[in-house]
């Protein structure tokens, strides 16, 4: 939220620089994210002198330039040469000296110096119109009042004022500081415990205020008391709409708001002063002069401001004529009712709307304002006849016009303050020391709200109804504490702390292993919303529609359900690195996924209904290696990705024997494995490349490989027992190879399986080095080179001992596998 330095200081009357004021709204509670400097004119005329014309005479070189020397002030006149037509001796003009910045566009400029025009030297520059950013006329140089003192600042002449946007981030329960009035408050009750001072806001008068007459009468119904308690009215007639004065179009224009004319400009103002919304109605488009709040019908179409037709949900309240909706309650304004250069008499709206159904209807429509920004944190229903004499008042000094009704105030029941008792004793125990009784009262005091001592210890505090976010004790602590200032509360020298134990494994110590491993091994890590595309699990064959979580109040399209894969959102990383000519990626992500459980019925608890699972994914795609000159780097295939994958189980310990290697192939792997526990049947893990018909959504056009793994059965499966240190041994081991011929559908992890049930003892590793299908080898058959490495922890191992256990393997191969060995 945007709030103007000199626009504060009209209601508070102090003297603090802008960075002080920052300083002390942040240490209240209103953390101010930047300061701007805001100039109603760029460069401010810094530069710019008021300078007597003392000499006109002809450039000797050119018809259309005159060489002019010029006072401004200085021990010397200046020599300028002007090519304006209309300068002449004697005149009081604008003077551009040597140095300053003409400024041309809002991000360019020109600096000007010393120069020879046509052979004649010229010390500055006489300044049109829109030369200094003071118009739009180009016709020649601007000409004074002949009273005009020389050598005065042009910024001090032409009353420029620059000034400071303070950039608060404004929280969800903070309505009540959502304006210059409610900023204003919080700044001077922190001065005033401070300095111990006793300042109050310089509230606008409106007691000027009278209704001139009542010629322009209107009637307001209420249909829905509940989503609009009070809504209040005025009519103005005989205005006219035309161009806001520049002390309100800078106002605006500080606080990031376009000038538009002076009505609605005004009630922009007061939006931004009070915190109080406003709408002025076209009175000549409100036909038989009658108001109505109410919902109308489902698919109703209508059509806002900005001419964007809208189809309404039925449940948005409006506010209507007898012939259909002219605004859409709180949130936007329609395109007929609005005021216009040929309005002369308006209708205005100051109400005080439900906050649920304001948000509701801004958030189903997508329409955010400044009004609704308001309306849907909670407003002060008992402003608004406050805000609208105020704005009544400017109407008539800016546009003209009388006011030509009663005002009309719809409030059938009148929402009063809240009572707290408040006890003392207890907010010295939360605060953890004694903050003086007199300060705790010119807090309450400063922040408006009333309060009666009770009992020694207790005081009955009245809230008013602009402190949304106050409704118990505690919140009343935390006014008074954010106040009084939590720097000044004193860190104790007493250090206590609690003794825990942590069960383990640890997740998080055993995530962020494999998060070291696979950044170590160059991959970066992604992390994503949870929130994601419904069209991407719609109409797919891999998603139940039944298990789609979906959001109630999405904030848009893109975020409208809980995602149930980590591929989809890795995806659109992929494609976003691809589009920056990133070609060559390695990602990981730990990330959860979310279903629901279509078998749960209303009775069931949320962990019944709910799933959600823990996931790692990662991706490759592009080449193995960065690309250098001494090597080629190979391209990612599906046995890259597979390595790093089987590493990470490795690293964990996980014994893979106990999983059997399934074939997938769906729409999101076009080819893939899928790691199944033999005893249980849950998926480990699913190892492959994506399907190109999924690339193509995502627009990539290069292979995509993905290893989807579950982590949550990872940490379930994680061995019990530490791992045990033990000496290296001090006997060599033996390699031996065999190479053996089998049937195409034998797999490698049956030999790994045989071979180590035959031998328990000396057998230590087996590997596969090479497949060979070629000339040689019979139809249907393939060659496995398989490597055995064998050891004797005790002795070294004798020839015997080796073919001993090597036959005794041939022959297990060759009777249960159909083995023969090649020769």
């Amino acid at each position: 939220m945007k709030i103007s330095y000199n626009w504060l200081k009209q209601y508070t009357n102090c003297s603090l620089s802008p960075e002080e004021t920052a300083d002390l709204l942040t240490f209240s509670g209103l953390e101010v994210e930047g300061i701007e400097k805001i100039e109603s004119v760029k460069g401010g005329l810094e530069g710019v002198l008021i300078g007597e014309v003392k000499t006109c005479e002809k450039h000797p070189d050119a018809d259309r330039l005159k060489v002019t020397t010029v006072d401004v002030g200085q021990s010397e006149l200046l020599q300028i040469v002007c090519g304006a037509a209309n300068v002449a001796a004697g005149q009081k003009v604008p003077v551009a000296t040597v140095g300053t910045k003409i400024w041309t566009s809002e991000t360019e400029f020109f600096e000007i110096k010393k120069s020879k025009i046509r052979g004649v030297a010229s010390e500055g520059m006489i300044c049109a119109e829109d030369e200094l950013g003071l118009g739009n006329s180009h016709d020649g140089i601007m000409v004074l009042n002949p009273e005009t003192k020389v050598g005065m600042l042009a910024k001090d002449y032409f009353q420029i004022e620059d000034d400071y946007c303070l950039e608060i981030g404004l929280t969800p329960n903070r309505s009540d500081a959502a304006s210059h009035l409610g900023v204003a408050r919080d700044l001077l009750a922190a001065l005033n415990v401070r300095q111990n001072s006793s300042l109050k806001i310089e509230y606008p008068s409106v007691e000027n205020f009278k209704v001139d007459n009542t010629t322009l009468p209107f009637t307001v119904k209420v249909e829905n008391t509940v989503d609009c308690p009070r809504y209040s009215g005025i009519a103005i007639k005989g205005i006219t709409v035309k161009e806001s004065p520049d002390w309100l179009k800078n106002k605006l224009k500080t606080v990031g708001l376009r000038s538009i004319n002076n009505i609605v400009d005004i009630t922009n103002f007061v939006l931004m002063e009070m915190g109080q919304p406003l709408h002025a109605f076209d009175a000549s488009q409100i036909p038989n002069r009658q108001v109505i709040v109410k919902q109308l019908p489902k698919d109703t179409k209508f059509t806002t401001l900005d001419e964007v037709e809208r189809t309404l949900a039925g449940t948005e309240l409006m506010i209507c004529s007898t012939e259909g909706g002219m605004c859409i309650a709180g949130v936007f304004g329609g395109l007929k009712s609005g005021v216009n250069e040929q309005t002369t008499d308006v209708f205005l709206e100051s109400a005080y709307f439900n906050p649920v159904s304001i948000r509701k209807t801004s958030k189903l429509h997508g329409l955010k304002t400044d009004a609704s920004f308001r309306y849907e944190r909670g407003g002060d229903p008992n402003i608004t006849i406050y805000a609208l004499k105020r704005a009544a008042l400017l109407i008539k000094e800016l546009a003209g016009g009388e006011i030509a009704s009663e005002i009309i105030d719809v409030y059938p029941e009148s929402i009063v303050n809240k009572e707290i008792k408040y006890s003392l004793k207890n907010l010295n125990a939360f605060a953890g020391k004694e903050i003086p009784v007199e300060m705790v009262k010119n807090i309450l005091h400063s922040l408006e709200m009333p309060f009666k001592k009770i009992s020694e210890d207790e005081l009955l505090v009245s809230i008013p109804t602009n402190k949304v976010d106050v409704t118990r004790p505690c919140d009343l602590t935390e006014e008074i504490l954010r106040i009084y200032g939590y720097n000044n509360i004193e860190i104790g020298e007493q250090l206590n702390s609690c003794l825990s134990y942590t069960k383990k494994p640890n997740p998080e110590k055993i995530q962020n292993i494999i998060a070291d491993l696979l950044s170590d091994n160059g991959f970066s890590e992604i992390m994503n919303n949870s929130l994601s595309k419904a069209e991407y699990y719609e109409n797919n064959p891999e998603f139940e529609e039944q298990s789609i979580v979906k959001i109630l109040n999405p904030l848009s399209k893109e975020l409208s359900v809980m995602r149930q894969t980590l591929v989809y959102s890795g995806l659109e990383v992929i494609a976003y690195n691809l589009n920056r000519k990133i070609a060559n990626q390695k990602l990981y992500e730990f990330g959860k996924i979310y279903k629901k459980n279509a078998k749960a019925d209303e009775k069931s608890s949320v962990t019944q209904k709910y799933q959600e699972t823990k996931n790692l994914c990662l991706f490759m795609t592009g080449l193995q290696n960065p690309v250098n000159w001494k090597t080629e780097s190979p391209k990612t295939d599906f046995y890259y990705l597979k390595s790093y994958a089987e590493r990470i189980f490795k690293r964990l310990r996980i014994d893979l024997s106990k999983y059997a290697q399934e074939t997938v192939e769906n729409t999101t792997f076009g080819n893939a494995v899928a790691y199944k526990h033999k005893d249980s049947g849950k998926y480990l893990a699913t190892v492959g490349v994506l399907h190109p018909k999924l690339l193509q959504k995502f627009d990539i056009k290069q292979e995509v490989f993905c290893a989807e793994i579950n982590w949550d059965l990872v940490l379930k499966n994680l061995p019990n027992k530490e791992v045990e240190f033990r000496e290296l041994p001090k006997f060599p081991e033996v390699k031996r190879d065999l190479a053996l011929v089998v049937n195409k559908e034998v797999s490698f992890e049956s030999f790994l399986k045989l071979a180590n049930e035959t031998e328990k003892h000396l057998l230590k590793k087996v590997s596969l080095f090479d497949i060979y299908e070629g000339d040689k080898i019979e139809k249907g058959k393939k060659s496995y080179a398989i490597s055995f490495v064998l050891q004797d922890e005790e002795k070294t191992l004798t020839d015997k001992q080796i073919e001993s256990v090597m036959s005794k393997l041939a022959k297990n191969f060759e009777e249960k596998l159909g083995a023969k060995i090649r020769a």
